[in-house]
């Protein structure tokens, strides 16, 4: 039996990749950001290979996103960021960030959700006059470092077909007319890796698990039936993920890929495929049967029993994680202040490569159902877990189907908000949170420390807030937020406040870039004891004469933002939270909030990537769990919710099923290619597509903003359009916060100027 990796976590155990990176954009290092990178990657490698993994990657490692990598790698860089003239990896991070400074001014390329996933990828963009070659540089380079250390490993690059699938063609010409250009970059890719004794390469295609038409299942036949015989010494892994490939199986057994990997996990219909089809002999079978999104420990019996019906098959099996590692974080050795009863159920990704160990030394043990390794594990799943609490499961019980309702319908509310709300056309807001500043942080920090008591963390909160509404009045914004101050994340915040979730001190995971998040683990049961956010909101609206937003976080995003129990389904516990936060919206009105914000950014995430299943395993109960956290609220009382870098365009009916009020979405870095959507769904909700990118620190124009503006117009009815960023502003600088509010008030003002 051997082992596999598909890849590792890339920033650190301490996020010394973040660090660096941040340094870097502030130009206090230079070389220092690329010693990072290699200090990194060559303890990682150590780790896999002191944990006895057989095939490691490598160019798993990005300083940003590693399909901006294979962008750039096949020469996929833009015009307008050519033109900047900067340095190879400033241009990279220009593609990745936006630019503005001397060289010139440019938005970041636009960024979406990974497949169903809370990572983000940078979208290549490939222009009519686009010149696509190949340029190995860094996987080669990569795969040197990793020989000079006498560590064998497999270089990693998204396929063909996913790359072109996930391109943006901005011109004239279509994913085809490019298929040529690829697939003569990835045969110089493989006549790199036979000259350089590369003995493996694996080529990721995730966007096989995909519904797939004869017209796809035509490209991947071209494009890996010319790519392959290109390959000499260098053999080839297909790796799939998220899912199973039931559309292109055959092919991929027929085509000469020397190894095929498949996902066990999500993947429903992989064990049958392999029962209809049968696997080829003279193919290795990459098994993925270790979760990699997840973080509870592997149950040694099952893995083992899978193996065995595929040993019994005569098929040659690698043992696999099901995905990249990189969705889960570094290691639980780190997790000093939780306890060993809850640790001992939990693998991060660094535990994961010891149940690879493990269930490589189970495997090759005939007599294993004897070993003591087994039985410790058997007890571990048989012993069970204290995370029942019946008052919950009996309120779920009791839900009606009226409870899903608001009333009136939501012409008549919109009606009776603008008459009481009493706001200008095109008004204008923020999605919730303020820059957190140095001084929050810290303040944060000395309160969990026991260094300040719970007045003065709360006075200096309040005096944050008060300071925030008197920003927000001074740039003429016309609805208000508190700005979150005594948030440290959008989930984790509302996880500390419910009964029924853990926490990590240093368990983070990438997001996007340098933005990494601390996913809570949904331990048992969810409930609430007390109100979370009515004091924040009260004291704030207490402060301003103007609409103060209530700020909460969907059950839809907190649970796809968790890491989710495995001992009930998604559903219930999606219900569960979809309560406590339903408790918390009527709280927030009982105490004169009048507009209410229940952010779901995250509602794509646990979307299946198969159309088919949407709505019988997701939408259907992901859809209600939002309808019952505002349901039971007064007809003026406005609700509203955020989503963010995601596709929506397919689900924009689902989306107005939501029945929120008002919904506010990331839109400038996709360039408002939602509109049209709207649009032809004639969407009632009141919308606000986000008017400026928040992710990069350019500083948009009026100019810009007015434009985006009048074209939002021309497919939104006036009386329908807010005016906001895309996103919220934590991870923003102050003085470029100021400033782009500032504009795109100013930008708002035109507006209602042309309009009247």
């Amino acid at each position: 039996m051997k082992t596999a990796v598909i890849g590792f976590p890339r920033i650190g155990a301490l996020r010394e990749l973040k660090f660096s990176s941040e340094k870097y954009f502030r130009n206090e290092i230079t070389e220092e950001l690329l010693e990072t990178g290699r200090t990194l990657r060559k303890t990682h490698w150590k780790i896999q290979k002191e944990a006895g993994i057989d095939f490691i990657s490598c160019n798993d490692f990005s300083y940003y996103d590693g399909i901006l990598d294979a962008a750039v790698m096949c020469g996929i860089i833009p015009r307008r960021y050519q033109e900047l003239n900067l340095s190879e990896l400033d241009t990279y991070f220009a593609m990745a960030r936006g630019y503005q400074g001397e060289a010139g001014d440019v938005k970041a390329l636009a960024m979406k959700k990974w497949f169903n996933t809370n990572y983000h990828y940078i979208v290549p963009e490939v222009e009519d006059d686009t010149v696509i070659s190949f340029f190995g540089i860094k996987l080669l380079s990569e795969f040197e470092e990793a020989k000079e250390l006498g560590i064998s490993v497999k270089p990693v690059v998204p396929g063909a077909y996913t790359l072109l699938k996930l391109c943006r063609y901005t011109g004239t010409k279509t994913a085809e007319d490019f298929v040529d250009d690829v697939i003569f970059a990835y045969k110089e890719l493989l006549k790199l890796c036979d000259k350089n004794e590369v003995s493996w390469i694996q080529f990721d295609e995730p966007s096989l698990v995909f519904d797939m038409t004869e017209q796809d299942l035509a490209l991947f036949r071209k494009i890996y039936s010319e790519i392959l015989p290109s390959a000499q010494s260098c053999q080839v892994l297909v790796q799939t993920y998220f899912g199973d490939v039931r559309d292109v199986y055959q092919d991929l057994i027929q085509l000469p890929f020397a190894g095929v990997g498949l996902d066990f996990v999500e993947g429903k219909q992989t064990k049958k495929l392999i029962e209809q089809y049968g696997f080829p002999k003279d193919k290795i079978l990459f098994a993925g049967l270790v979760n990699g999104k997840n973080i509870w420990k592997n149950h040694y019996k099952e893995t083992l029993q899978a193996l065995q019906e595929l040993k019994e098959k005569g098929i040659d099996t690698v043992l696999s994680t099901s995905c990249s590692l990189l969705h889960v974080p570094y290691t639980i050795e780190q997790e000093k202040e939780l306890s060993d009863e809850y640790k001992k159920h939990f693998a991060f990704a660094k535990e994961k490569l010891s149940e690879l160990r493990d269930l490589k030394v189970l495997a090759e043990n005939e007599n294993f159902l004897d070993s003591v390794l087994l039985k410790a594990n058997e007890s571990l799943f048989l012993a069970g877990r204290d995370c029942v609490k019946e008052e919950v499961k009996n309120r779920l019980k009791q839900v009606k189907d009226e409870d899903y309702v608001r009333t009136p319908a939501r012409k008549e509310r919109q009606k009776r908000q603008k008459e009481v709300l009493g706001l200008p056309i095109f008004p204008t807001t923020t999605i919730g949170s303020f820059p957190q500043t140095k001084d929050v942080k810290a303040n944060r920090s000395a309160y969990r420390r026991g260094e300040k008591t719970k007045e003065e963390y709360v006075a200096f909160n309040r005096e944050k807030i008060s300071e925030c509404i008197r920003w927000q009045e001074e740039i003429g914004l016309d609805v208000l937020v508190h700005g979150e101050y005594e948030r440290n994340d959008m989930v984790e915040y509302f996880g500390e406040s419910l009964g029924g979730f853990l926490f990590t001190k240093l368990g983070w995971v990438q997001s996007y870039g340098t933005r990494c998040v601390k996913p809570p683990i949904i331990w048992g049961d969810v409930y609430r004891d007390k109100p979370i956010t009515v004091d924040w909101s009260v004291f704030a609206q207490s402060q301003t004469d103007k609409i103060m937003k209530g700020m909460l976080t969907g059950p839809v995003t907190i649970l796809n933002w968790s890491f989710p129990r495995e001992d009930i389904s998604i559903e219930e516990s999606m219900m569960q939270i979809a309560f406590v936060i339903r408790d918390e919206v009527l709280d927030l009105e009982k105490n004169g909030i009048r507009m209410i914000q229940i952010d779901e950014a995250a509602l794509r995430e646990k979307l299946p990537l198969r159309k088919s299943d949407w709505y019988s395993e997701y939408l259907d109960f992901a859809i209600p769990a939002f309808r019952l956290t505002h349901s039971g609220v007064k007809p003026e009382t406005q609700i509203h919710t955020h989503m963010c870098y995601s596709e929506f365009n397919d689900i924009i009916k689902a989306i107005d099923d939501m029945d929120a009020d008002v919904i506010t979405f990331e839109a400038s870095r996709s360039d408002l290619q939602i509109l049209d959507a709207l649009r032809d769904n004639h969407f009632e909700t009141e919308v606000g597509p986000g008017v400026y990118d928040i992710h990069s620190a350019r500083v948009p124009s009026v100019e810009e903003i007015v434009t985006a503006l009048k074209g939002m117009l021309e497919k939104i009815e006036p009386d329908k359009l807010w005016v906001n960023p895309d996103c919220g502003l934590k991870t923003r600088g102050v003085k470029e916060t100021d400033a782009s509010l500032r504009n795109m008030v100013s930008a708002a003002k035109e507006i209602r100027r042309l309009a009247n």
